[in-house]
This record gives structure tokens, sequence and C-alpha cells, in this order.
């Protein structure tokens, strides 16, 4: 008997805190997620790095070994200042002098990538005075950037989803959620064609050292604002139409990260991501607990305000006393 109420009333308060289970379930599966993805990268990317780096202590020994004359802390010293400006955007190589970080078409392309919150990090300022006006820049630019997307992707969502599916739906008489499962398919899909495997292509041709599977890379590390910097478009010596290219790609990154936006924006007005993601979310005081409480206080309300009243008709009872009369002959006085 004890352990069927003990199990009712476990099953009661499961169910009455129903969404703080499923949100303490997808904060656990989210660090799960981050710890296998950091023993993955881990795994597979460490034994290059170490390989990598026996490559570069060798290839250092073996250069001091050629040239006695040269100390291994001048080197250092030199390596450092190198690495240094590489990290800025500035190489030592002589078919890499020729390029400028900051020329107008570059800059531009720097721009976009802070406002879109992609940032490269190939590129950075080096005075005082740009590093300031950057965090200004950032500050006014990002929110107004999210404003400007924003008012895109709603206007293109007209067009794009919300008309289509209701036309079809209207028109054929098919389930509504049907139709905008398949739309959002055929819409993703469209997306990857059009921003993913035909740039990947197409920048694969245009750079000398990137293949397919690289220029993929960048491109979905960019349209997804990861921008980890390692792959760069129009930074080869020998590019032709540099600043041409340079506004070609500012244009690319941002149609395609509009175009990823409407198509998350589709995703997310499906029905079933809607209760996926109210599984998670407290629940809204409904109307009706609402009224039953403004009700209830009404009533409160009510009899603490009668109180002094019948109280008061209770005092003043012995001093009204009205006898009642059923005639006038009842009446002492006429009598």
């Amino acid at each position: 008997m004890l352990q069927s109420l003990a199990s009712n009333s476990c099953v009661r308060l499961i169910q009455s805190h129903k969404s703080t289970w499923y949100f303490v379930s997808l904060v656990l599966g989210y660090l799960l997620y981050l710890i296998f993805g950091a023993v993955v990268f881990s795994s597979v990317e460490l034994p290059y790095e170490d390989a990598l780096r026996q490559d570069l202590r060798a290839i250092k020994k073996q250069f001091l070994l050629e040239n006695e004359c040269l100390s291994e802390e001048r080197l250092e010293r030199f390596l450092k200042k190198a690495l240094e400006a590489s990290n800025y955007g500035v190489s030592i190589l002589n078919n890499a002098s020729v390029n400028w970080n900051w020329d107008f078409t570059s800059a531009l392309f720097f721009a976009s990538t802070v406002l879109s919150t992609t940032g490269y990090g190939h590129t950075a300022p080096l005075s005082d005075g740009g590093k300031a006006f950057c965090i200004v820049y950032s500050v006014i630019g990002i929110p107004f950037t999210l404003l400007f997307l924003t008012a895109v992707v709603q206007r293109i969502m007209v067009f794009s989803t919300r008309r289509p599916v209701n036309y079809i739906h209207t028109r054929w008489g098919l389930s509504k959620p049907l139709v905008a499962i398949v739309h959002a398919t055929l819409l993703a899909l469209l997306a990857v064609s059009c921003f993913f495997l035909i740039p990947a292509a197409i920048f694969s041709a245009l750079e000398d050292n990137w293949n397919f599977l690289e220029s993929f890379y960048f491109c979905f590390i960019s349209l997804s604002t990861i921008g980890l910097g390692d792959y760069v478009p129009g930074e080869a010596a020998n590019q032709k139409f540099r600043e041409l290219y340079k506004v070609g790609i500012t244009v690319y990154l941002i149609l395609g990260l509009i175009v990823m936006l409407v198509v998350l924006e589709t995703f997310c007005e499906l029905q079933q991501l809607k209760q996926l993601r109210k599984m998670f979310y407290l629940k809204k005081e409904k109307p009706q607990d609402r009224l039953a409480i403004l009700e209830h206080d009404h009533l409160s309300f009510t009899t603490v305000s009668n109180r002094p009243v019948v109280h008061s008709e209770d005092k003043t009872q012995p001093f009204v006393s009205v006898q009642t009369l059923g005639s006038p002959n009842d009446d002492p006085l006429i009598q």
C-alpha cells in the first residue's frame, strides 16, 4: 500500500514538473555533446599536431646546423616577430608582400565580417585608433545588422514560405503541416545547392590550393558565422582581379547569411519544432487559472469588506427596535 502511494506520488511529481525534467535532460544532453566533440577532435587532431611539431623542430634544427653563425636565440626572436606580424595578417614572404590588407576592398570585406560576427581573424586592426574604432563600430553596427537582417528575412519569408504554403494548402487541400515540411526540405536543398555546392566548386577553381572539400568547408564555416579564419579567399599572391573578387565574396557572405536565416526561420515555423521547443519551456499561466485567481480574490475581498457592515448592524440592533403594526388600532397612542 505504501509502495503504491509512493509510486503514485512520484508519478504525479514528475508529471507536474515535466518541462523541468525535459530541460534538465536537454542540459545534460548538451554537455554530453560537448564532451563527445572534445573527445573526437582531440583523438583526430592531436596526432597531426604532434607530427607538425616534430617536423618544425627538425627543420629548425637542420637550419641551425647549416647556419652555425646564427644562434638559436636570434632565430627565436626573428620567428617571434614574424609570427606576431602573421597574426595581424602581415606576411614577410616575398610572394605575399604585394597584397595589402587595408585597401578599400579588403577593408570592406573586414567590415562585413565584423558586422556579421563571422570574424575570420586573419586581419585585425594594428593601431590603437583602429582598435577603438572597431569597438564603437561593432557596438553600433552589430545591432544595426541584426535589425537589417530581421527586416529583410521577415519580408522574404512572406513570399518564400508563408504564401506558397498557404496557396498549396488552400488550392489542393493538402495538410498544412505536411506541405510546410516538404516546402522547408526543398528550400533547404535549394539553399545548399546555390550557396554551398556551386560556390564550393567556384572557389576550388579560383583558389589554387583549395580542393572541393576545403572550399565547401569555407562556405560552411562562413555562412554559419563560425569564422575560424584558416581559409580566407583572395589572399593568394597571383590572385587575378583581387578587388572585384573581394567585393564578390562580401556580397556572397551577406546574401548567404540572409538565405541561411530564411531557411532556419522556415524550419522554426514548423508545428513539429514548435511542439518540441515547448517541451523545454516554462508553461505560461493559463487564462482560466488567472480568472479563477481573480474570482477567488474578489470573493475574499467581498467577504472582508462585508464583515464590518454585519458587525455594525448587530451593534445597532438594540437601539433600533421598530414594532411592526398590523392595523391602526394596534397603536397604543390611538388607543
